[in-house]
Order: C-alpha cells, then structure tokens, then sequence
C-alpha cells in the first residue's frame, strides 16, 4: 500500500532528507520519500503491515523533529 501525507512545519530541506533517510530504515517501511517543497511524505509499506508501520512512522517524525506533525 503507499499513501501520500501532509507534513505540517517541516523547516528545511535539510530536515527532510534526515527525516527521509531515518524513516527508510524503519521495519516494515518498503520506501519513503519526503518532498520538503510540497511537504508530503509518500509512504510504502505491506497492506497488513501498514498501520503498525505508520504508527513507528509519526513516533520517528515527532523525535527527530518535535514541530513536524504527520496530517492524516
């Protein structure tokens, strides 16, 4: 399943390719891709894995960047 979501206060584009690098390594996570100009993130991951997966996803984004938020 991949799905688009909104990244709210995303600062830089140098924020976004150490979110994008992080996020990639993440269990469950098939590909990744963040685009710090439109702010959205494409998110990869198996059907019946993917909420578990969005859920260590959002986790990740609020330690690595506190003022992100993942809209869903």
């Amino acid at each position: 399943m991949k799905r688009i979501y909104t990244l709210d206060e995303i600062d830089c584009a140098n924020c976004a390719a150490k979110l994008e690098t992080a996020l990639s390594k993440v269990d469950g996570v098939k590909n990744v891709s963040i685009n710090f100009f439109s702010q959205k993130m494409t998110l990869e991951a198996d059907d019946n894995e993917f909420d578990g997966v969005l859920k260590s996803v959002i986790s990740l984004v609020k330690k690595l960047e506190p003022d992100c938020k993942v809209v869903l």
